[in-house]
């Protein structure tokens, strides 16, 4: 098993109010394969993911991530993690204004120990012929594609997409799936996704329902959507 999460609570704290946002996830996710995590705003999903991202530290459980339980790690260890095994896709795009979408891709590509290709994966995102154009320039599609490229050029072990499509319209959303499957296909990378869209778990090897920050349901999916065919 890739990714497995055994009994992870985290609670924020202030001087009069505790307030647990996960009360005990458990999670499995092979290599490979796209992972759901379903739930409204405030159930804990993002939470969830930065924890598994090495962005946030839990209070309590394990998290396996390529056999590394990344809970015991320190400070340096997690930014050393983060660089060698993560990409973050986010809703937002976060590219560098000033730098062009090549450049924002190579800041990444030079602080990875195993990068590949720039080229290669602006090609791969149909991105290759906007390598000069500065964000500004780009579409809000184009600029999400210029961000999982920003990802992928890694080289990571798993791929963490907070609400990836959430800023997008329904045609450019499924054609940021559509690519998302591909890198999934053509890289064989893990993917960890977090959605409040129900439509989108067709796409998914395993779907996660999480409610109040406890995990409601979980489903192994046996006929996988290709995402062109997803409504919604």
């Amino acid at each position: 098993m890739f990714l497995k999460i055994d009994n992870l609570k985290k609670s924020y704290k202030t001087e009069e109010v505790t307030t647990e946002v996960l009360k005990g996830i458990w999670m499995n996710l092979d290599k490979g394969e796209i992972g759901i995590i379903l739930g409204p705003s405030g159930s804990g999903k993002s939470t969830l993911l930065n924890i598994i991202g090495g962005i946030d530290k839990s209070d309590s459980g394990i998290v396996l991530v390529d056999n590394i339980d990344i809970t015991k790690l320190n400070d340096t260890e997690l930014t050393d993690y983060r660089r060698e095994n993560i990409g973050f896709i986010f809703q937002f795009y976060n590219l560098i204004p000033n730098l062009t979408a090549g450049e924002n891709i190579e800041v990444v590509s030079n602080i990875s120990s195993s990068p590949l290709n720039t080229d290669e994966v602006l090609k791969a995102v149909n991105m290759f012929d906007k390598k000069y154009r500065f964000p500004r320039e780009l579409s809000g599609g184009e600029q999400q594609r210029i961000s999982i490229a920003r990802a992928v050029v890694k080289n990571p072990k798993l791929l963490l997409c907070d609400e990836p499509t959430g800023a997008l319209d329904f045609s450019t959303s499924r054609e940021i799936l559509k690519l998302l499957q591909k890198i999934n296909k053509d890289f064989g990378s893990t993917i960890l996704m977090i959605t409040h869209n129900n439509a989108i778990s067709a796409m998914a090897n395993r779907i996660y329902r999480v409610r109040s920050g406890e995990i409601i349901e979980s489903l192994i999916n046996k006929e996988i959507t290709l995402a062109e065919r997803i409504e919604w």
